[in-house]
């Protein structure tokens, strides 16, 4: 009954195996994915670690800490290469280890929100000071440009108009009885 329930619930020693070799060939090609969290580097290489050791893989500390440390993505290579300088990874546990590379990237976060609000605050900051050294109120620009552009169309209208209409004539050669009116369809009169 034993060896039945042994094979159900773990396999064959084939697939023990097989399972383990999977096991070993994600854990050596193990990196950090982009965007991912320490918490979510831990997380996975926690599951494959457990699933290795209850098929019997032991691994000491100071090879975990530098799989930790040499799966990390570049954005990451000041904080590792700090750690690898200043701590003997023999005497340091893998959670303190997550601990301080969970500090730096909550340092990190803080740093990347107050320099976007930084910029955010900055352009507001500008917008505002320009209108207070121009002293001109949004009504009084709108003002000036709708007469500026009421000006450029007029005279627009005073040299463009007769020589579109009429054929380059003045108004006092204009005869009525040349054109046809478009609504009615009558001649001039």
């Amino acid at each position: 009954m034993w060896d039945t329930l042994e094979v159900t619930h773990e396999g064959t020693n084939d697939v023990k195996r097989a399972r383990e070799h999977t096991l070993v060939q994600e854990y050596e090609m193990f990196k950090m994915l982009k965007g991912e969290s320490i918490v979510d580097v831990q997380k996975r290489l926690t599951y494959i670690g457990n699933h290795l050791m209850s098929l019997g893989n032991v691994f000491d500390k100071k090879e975990l800490n530098i799989k930790i440390l040499k799966c990390l993505d570049r954005s990451w290579q000041p904080k590792v290469t700090a750690i690898l300088e200043s701590k003997d990874l023999t005497f340091f546990t893998t959670t303190s280890l997550i601990g301080k590379l969970r500090e730096n990237e909550l340092g990190m976060n803080k740093l990347n929100i107050q320099e976007s609000e930084d910029k955010h605050v900055r352009i507001i900051a500008l917008k505002t000071a320009k209108h207070k050294n121009n002293q001109v109120s949004s009504e009084e620009s709108e003002r000036e440009t709708i007469s500026l552009l009421s000006k450029k169309f007029s005279k627009f209208l005073k040299k463009n108009c007769n020589k579109e209409r009429y054929g380059n004539k003045k108004t006092s050669d204009f005869n009525a009885n040349n054109y046809t009116c478009y609504s009615c369809g009558e001649h001039g009169t």
